[in-house]
């Protein structure tokens, strides 16, 4: 059989094709997504049980013209194949490339770059309700939702409005009982019900032979007896939690069987007011070794495999990252303090906590993609005299900054916040890169601010903070650890470090940035350029030192991989300006007033000026030098 999916350039060419051709176009779809996941890292698991509900949906609507939202956008790549996209799909989280996420840049198909998990609905919602105010009542507004996005307070929200306002809305429950790990909660608990109850499925069952011997009348009856089946089991179950929120519920529904999903898409999609449709699925499905462990392929490192779906190897890298050592740092931390408690919001995988709960399950908490919670939560603990670590990364910590502010800083606990993912994360792009945090920081009273220059800071930091009387937040990137040796002063509240000396200029590096400066130094000094280069470790307090240094030297670059505006630079101009400094000029390098495009991290420092060569050409420009005089002094 020639394969079907070169030929099917938009999700029309979908319309045409038999049920066994769509099937035959689903089995093309897994091995596209194999051939990305063997050559680099990428969204997998999620992806691959997924193929038959993105066909299915694009087989029923028109989403030229209806509106499709998938929450937590990494489960696109599917809808990516279909819509225009297969023939770039190999540059898929490369820079340049493909986006692993939806991008309205790419495609009409794509409304909104989805990167946070839990906003689908409310986003769906509003485009149905703009529709109609519109006049454009013909549409449909469609959002795929995942069960472990299910908990976060804004589903609910959402839910709320949309049972009250009673717009046309169609949202696709799809549920895999899983998150990246396993979905925790109560709600987890209540879909598991409603999976396994055997009277439930035997109802569906007799439900669909006896549909497909009322040809003539196959949609009214089917929605008569999903009528029926709804009131009976909001009998058995004390109420349906949706049904209760004025949103229909129909389900659960088989997610890999194509005929099964197109004809209750078909029964849905003309139904008035807010429907939820329940479709079970797997992650992982169609490759043996993901649908055995989901977790670790849901962004697997690069693997090759055999015919029989057998992992032959995989390219694991043996270095060390800094999440490595935070999850060590941590685990040594609840050992050394039975007060010490760790929090995360589904991400257990991604921080590398799995030992962690494994060794102190009475002390790890996954609240679930519930940022905001898990914020609260923490406060309440450390007021009862805790010790909560927060681990969540930088960009998802966002979405609890009124937590922070108002339970945390305003109420001056001990909360640790350790921000994982900061600064630029690379592959997962714009909605992934921790470009804020210390501008959403900084800026509250009783918060320090922390950012380690190497591998000892981070642990250090960690001891430090959570001996530390009030609230602490601690950045580190997704990058391969450093550590810059030699005697290190201890952490003490707002004290740099310096490392290197010289009297040509001063380059006062936040975080990790400093093993570039300290590259860029050693490439100047061989130039005769003499540099001091100091590792700030707090942003907030401002060691007085580095003020001092600044009004002394000719110059100053500061570094930080964090946008300008707000940042560390910001703060060290506020500073210098405070103290009515005669300074000499002071050169911000970061990231850009822009959202930086996906690419590898070392790609993207490279093209910001923010590597090694990027901050020595900064640096010879201070000092009056180009690169040949550069060389003639050499």
């Amino acid at each position: 059989m020639s394969d079907i999916l070169p030929s099917i350039l938009s999700p029309r060419d979908l319309q045409g094709l038999s049920t066994e051709q769509l099937e035959q176009l689903a089995v093309e779809m897994r091995r596209a997504l194999c051939e990305v996941a063997t050559s680099r890292t990428a969204h997998f698991a999620s992806n691959l049980g997924v193929v038959e509900l993105c066909l299915a949906l694009h087989r029923v609507f028109d989403f030229s013209r209806d509106r499709l939202i998938w929450d937590t956008g990494h489960q696109i790549y599917p809808h990516k194949l279909i819509t225009g996209r297969f023939a770039r799909f190999g540059s898929i989280r490369t820079k340049g490339g493909l986006m692993g996420y939806p991008n309205p840049d790419e495609s009409p198909y794509d409304l909104f770059m989805t990167g946070h998990a839990g906003c689908s609905i409310s986003t769906a919602l509003g485009l149905a309700s703009g529709d109609d105010l519109l006049g454009e009542t013909d549409r449909h507004s469609v959002a795929v939702i995942g069960d472990g996005a299910l908990p976060s307070g804004i589903v609910f929200e959402a839910l709320n409005n949309a049972g009250f306002l009673k717009k046309r809305l169609l949202v696709i429950l799809n549920d895999n009982r899983m998150s990246i790990c396993p979905r925790v909660g109560a709600l987890a608990e209540y879909l598991d019900t409603v999976r396994t109850n055997p009277w439930y499925r035997g109802i569906k069952h007799q439900a669909g032979e006896i549909i497909k011997g009322v040809p003539m009348v196959g949609g009214q009856m089917e929605r008569m007896l999903s009528n029926v089946k709804d009131s009976l089991k909001a009998t058995l179950h004390g109420g349906m939690l949706f049904e209760a929120l004025g949103v229909r519920y129909f389900g659960p529904v088989e997610g890999h069987s194509l005929p099964n999903l197109i004809r209750y898409l078909e029964l849905v999609k003309d139904e008035e007011g807010p429907i939820l449709l329940h479709v079970l699925t797997e992650k992982g499905h169609g490759f043996k070794p993901a649908e055995a462990d989901p977790v670790f392929f849901h962004t697997p490192a690069p693997f090759e495999c055999d015919d029989d779906d057998c992992i032959v190897s995989i390219k694991k890298s043996s270095s060390r990252a800094y999440t490595d050592v935070a999850s060590t740092a941590i685990g040594a931390a609840l050992r050394r303090d039975p007060r010490v408690t760790v929090m995360t919001a589904a991400m257990c995988q991604g921080n590398k906590l799995e030992p962690v709960r494994e060794e102190f399950a009475e002390r790890f908490f996954d609240v679930g993609i519930c940022e905001s919670h898990a914020v609260a939560f923490a406060a309440g603990q450390a007021k009862a005299g805790c010790r909560p670590i927060v681990d969540i990364y930088s960009t998802f910590l966002q979405r609890s900054f009124d937590q922070i502010f108002q339970e945390v800083c305003l109420q001056n606990l001990p909360v640790v916040f350790m921000l994982d993912r900061a600064g630029l994360t690379g592959p997962d792009g714009p909605t992934h890169h921790g470009a804020f945090d210390l501008g959403y920081l900084r800026l509250f009273p009783n918060m320090a601010v922390l950012a380690p220059g190497d591998e000892h800071d981070l642990a250090a930091m960690l001891d430090w903070a959570l001996a530390h009387g009030g609230p602490v937040a601690i950045r580190y990137p997704k990058a391969t650890v450093e550590n810059h040796g030699g005697q290190r002063p201890p952490i003490e509240l707002g004290r740099s470090e310096t490392l290197a000396e010289g009297h040509d200029g001063l380059v006062v590096a936040c975080g990790t940035l400093l093993g570039e400066a300290l590259a860029a130094a050693a490439e100047l000094r061989a130039e005769g350029l003499d540099l001091t280069v100091i590792n700030a470790r707090f942003v907030k307090p401002l060691d007085p030192t580095i003020l001092e240094r600044i009004e002394a030297a000719p110059w100053t670059v500061t570094l930080e991989e964090n946008v300008l505006q707000t940042g560390f630079g910001s703060a060290v101009l506020e500073a210098v300006n405070d103290a009515g400094l005669q300074a000499g000029m002071i050169v911000r390098l970061g990231l850009p007033d822009r959202f930086v495009e996906h690419g590898e991290r070392a790609e993207l420092l490279a093209d910001l000026g923010l590597d090694a060569a990027g901050i020595a050409a900064t640096c010879r420009r201070l000092a009056g030098r180009t690169t040949a005089h550069a060389a003639a002094n050499r």
